[in-house]
């Protein structure tokens, strides 16, 4: 598929993920129009107000990415992290999904990237939850961590968080990996705890 020649690279200074968001928008599979307004992220040009609380434009989805890659906060393994679940953008969820050639479920998703740094995660989400060291204070969060989500105290999602109010996950059936916000909305009403699974360099 022609990449979309609206997208362009964040940054200058970081090749690596540059080529990973080309990887990302090249191998999304095209999609029939369903509706008048387009909920493709690989085809927004620029940023327009989408009525999916799980849907942002992919212009948006990169910078926040490159703005957690850039931080100074983040350490080397952390940027590998989130370096590897930039180079997933794109790819389609599906319910019992953990690899980029299947698609991903949520905790698919958060196991694969995982990993690439050596840690092994349950394979569900509310497992997930017991997992790490527990992140009381929604303002405390840092880059690499993960976020839960649920209702009625019952854990049943799960993202990375990338700093900037934002986390990057697989949201549920028809669509994409992409970037969301915790700050309002949707996610914010559904997030229940935070865990930090990876530290140090």
């Amino acid at each position: 598929m022609a990449m979309n020649p609206a997208v362009q690279p964040v940054s200058t200074e970081a090749p690596a993920i540059q080529a990973a968001a080309i990887q990302a928008a090249a191998k999304a599979p095209a999609k029939a129009p369903a509706a008048p307004v387009s909920t493709d992220t690989l085809k927004v040009a620029a940023p327009v107000s989408l009525a999916s609380p799980d849907n942002a434009p992919l212009v948006a989805q990169l910078a926040a990415l490159q703005q957690a890659q850039d931080a100074p906060t983040t350490s080397a393994r952390i940027k590998t992290v989130l370096q590897r679940a930039f180079a997933l953008l794109g790819t389609p969820y599906r319910w019992g999904g953990t690899s980029p050639d299947n698609g991903f479920d949520c905790s698919g998703l958060v196991g694969y990237v995982f990993r690439t740094i050596g840690i092994d995660l349950p394979r569900v989400s509310r497992a997930m939850a017991n997992e790490g060291t527990p992140i009381t204070d929604r303002n405390a969060l840092t880059e690499g961590d993960l976020v839960f989500f649920g209702r009625r105290g019952r854990v049943d999602h799960v993202g990375i968080y990338i700093g900037d109010g934002k986390f990057l996950h697989a949201p549920r059936t028809g669509r994409d990996v992409t970037v969301s916000t915790l700050s309002d909305g949707y996610w914010s009403q559904k997030y229940m705890e935070a865990r930090r699974i990876a530290t140090g360099s």
